[in-house]
């Protein structure tokens, strides 16, 4: 069905002078009264195309630009007044969002203070700890996995579970042997973590495994784990202060940016008063 016309020879789009400027724009396509100039698909084709594909970027994009219009004249012929009011009714009011959210959210990237000191994240916290509970069990733990005929097997298990940071130096020296480890037991994991780094460790048997000051050595034919739990917070107790802390700054950081947009939207509507650009009439 020939809807649309005017596509010209697709070679003339990709040639040598294709991308020259012309005085007046040149129509490649035709849909009723709407036409597609070459100007606006000038920047379609990317460097160091065939013509080949170029041929068929240009093509199909052509299709769908007919598509579109084919489509938006059989909606205005077909939708009825009012439904057609309610969208424009849309459209305008979606622009008038789209322009405002755009407008403040660079106003407040200018303008707001991102800077957050420890002080004002630690009075926060004292002051909203009771809205942070945890969603599930945070454990501290440190673990070695590692080959079980390790020739230092011994040594490591013994300086593992009687852990010294005094012995970095050791554990420098034979980390990189090791399929996988973690040595910093201060830091609050989620258990999903846990489940993928211990994958012996499961939600059925977590009890078994999961409780403060635990010492494990966990064994197969190859293989051997050694974890110690440190700590276990469980599910819906107040976050630890250093577990929750990007989220307070997160949390605060919007509260700027909420508290400076009112103050812009104050201001400039202050402002249009005192410069009678507002005005309610009675």
């Amino acid at each position: 069905m020939k809807k649309y016309a005017v596509i010209g020879l697709l070679s003339l789009f990709v040639s040598c002078n294709y991308f020259k400027p012309e005085a007046k724009p040149q129509a490649i396509a035709r849909v009723n009264d709407s036409y597609l100039f070459k100007d606006e698909i000038k920047d379609l084709v990317p460097p160091g195309t065939s013509k080949e594909d170029s041929i068929v970027i240009v093509r199909n994009f052509i299709d769908r630009w007919a598509s579109q219009k084919l489509m938006m004249s059989a909606a205005e012929i077909n939708l009825s007044t009012d439904k057609q009011a309610e969208y424009n009714e849309l459209i305008r009011q979606y622009k008038i969002d789209l322009y405002t959210k755009g407008y403040l959210e660079e106003l407040v990237k200018t303008t707001v203070d991102t800077i957050i000191t420890e002080t004002e994240l630690k009075e926060y916290y004292k002051e909203n700890k009771e809205n942070f509970k945890t969603d599930g069990t945070l454990v501290k733990l440190r673990y070695i996995h590692l080959p079980k005929d390790h020739p230092k097997f011994s040594t490591i298990k013994s300086k593992f579970f009687d852990y010294r940071k005094s012995d970095k130096k050791f554990w420098d020296t034979y980390g990189m042997q090791f399929k996988s480890f973690v040595l910093n037991d201060s830091v609050w994991v989620e258990m999903n973590q846990v489940y993928r780094k211990l994958p012996f460790i499961t939600p059925d048997n977590r009890p078994q495994y999961i409780s403060a000051g635990k010492a494990i050595e966990k064994q197969d034919s190859l293989e051997v784990y050694l974890v110690k739990v440190t700590n276990v917070l469980d599910k819906n107790q107040i976050s630890p202060y250093e577990y929750i802390k990007p989220t307070l700054e997160q949390v605060i950081l919007n509260k700027r940016k909420l508290e400076l947009i009112k103050k812009i939207e104050k201001d400039i509507t202050d402002d249009a008063i005192k410069n009678e650009k507002y005005e309610i009439y009675n």
